[in-house]
């Protein structure tokens, strides 16, 4: 855990131990000052509390009854916002706590939003976790998009209790980093900025994640993200700079290095860029989203077999992520094998009906 979450958790721990008629920590307003420390004030200014309630939010929450037990009280939470609001899981865009409760829908990190936010509003003291055994990774054009996966997190009874709502993934994670609140705002941002670099907005991007990397400068997501971005927009050589600023921060950074790489093929140095794609290659030997990169590089020189080989690999590693059977699908139908690219896809919409993806490929397939 970052020393500011201990801060914060220490420092709300220790208000609810007082008198009864006591405020809780205004968490918002504290990440406030930590965005005008970084940022400054006018631009802090500028800047969302991605769990931040309104009046509407706190009306609703009145009406609840109080509860002594934290255990009580988090079922509350759960309670309040899947049955209450029937929420309903879409991959983007990401949103703040305000928009999921108002629009009652959101993937994961609109759903710890707003959970973060109410469970705080009732006087407990969750947090933002981060579950590195599964990052995800995006690619266009040969470069990889880095986005976390977030899930609540609160300690009861001395025992981290995690709170996840991607909805097709088994809870099997091994590995949790709590993150103090702003990092997770950094997260927050680079979502959005992620979703408008896959959807072609460049110029939104830069923005978005230059946010991110500002108010947390030691965010490798973010520093990769911003990389992908100005080698988007014609600039190898800065991408470079920035991808050797993000290893600076994060050595064995998968995504970061698949990235150098390909700014060194941009800029002709074809001899660092192999050696650099090989060092990915031999640390990644268990990560399924690499193989599936490596599977559509495979396809895009024409490399069926190899592609082949490389989706296979990914859905050994893990066959509850539908990007693994949308690879599949992706090499069948280069193959010409129409039944298997079905097959695949049926399993790809059997665990996640929202993917843009594979809905995309069902018009294709006349599903």
């Amino acid at each position: 855990m970052t020393r500011s979450a201990v801060r914060l958790l220490l420092l709300a721990s220790s208000l609810s131990l007082g008198c009864a008629d006591y405020k809780p920590l205004d968490t918002a307003a504290y990440l406030r000052q930590q965005y005008a420390k970084e940022v400054g004030p006018q631009a802090a200014s500028r800047v969302e509390v991605p769990f931040e309630l309104d009046a509407d939010i706190r009306g609703s929450l009145k009406t609840l009854p109080p509860l002594a037990s934290e255990l009580r009280r988090i079922n509350q939470v759960n309670d309040f916002i899947f049955d209450g609001l029937h929420l309903q899981y879409n991959l983007a865009p990401t949103k703040n706590a305000i928009d999921t409760y108002r629009t009652r829908s959101g993937n994961c990190l609109s759903f710890v939003n707003l959970f973060v936010g109410v469970a705080r509003e009732l006087g407990l003291t969750p947090y933002y976790v981060e579950v590195t055994d599964l990052q995800k990774w995006n690619h266009r054009d040969g470069m990889v998009v880095s986005q976390g996966h977030i899930v609540a997190g609160m300690y009861l009874d001395g025992v981290l209790r995690t709170f996840d709502f991607l909805p097709y993934r088994q809870k099997a994670y091994r590995e949790f980093k709590p993150i103090d609140d702003l990092t997770a705002a950094a997260h927050y941002y680079n979502n959005l900025g992620a979703e408008a670099l896959l959807g072609g907005n460049l110029e939104r991007a830069r923005e978005l994640i230059t946010t991110a990397t500002r108010i947390a400068p030691r965010f490798d997501k973010a520093i990769n993200n911003l990389g992908v971005i100005q080698a988007r927009l014609g600039d190898p050589a800065k991408a470079l700079e920035t991808y050797q600023r993000g290893l600076a921060i994060s050595p064995e950074s998968s995504t970061i290095l698949v990235n150098m790489a390909h700014a060194l093929q941009q800029l002709g140095r074809s001899q660092e860029a192999d050696q650099t794609l090989a060092r990915v290659e031999a640390e990644n030997t268990t990560n399924p989203f690499f193989f599936i990169y490596e599977g559509e590089v495979a396809l895009g020189r024409g490399e069926t077999d190899k592609a082949l080989d490389y989706m296979v690999r990914a859905l050994r590693l893990d066959s509850d992520l539908p990007e693994v059977h949308l690879g599949l699908v992706k090499v069948y139908l280069a193959l010409g094998d129409l039944e298997k690219a079905r097959h695949y896809l049926d399993r790809a919409l059997k665990l996640d009906a929202t993917n843009q993806d594979a809905l995309q490929y069902a018009r294709l397939l006349g599903k």
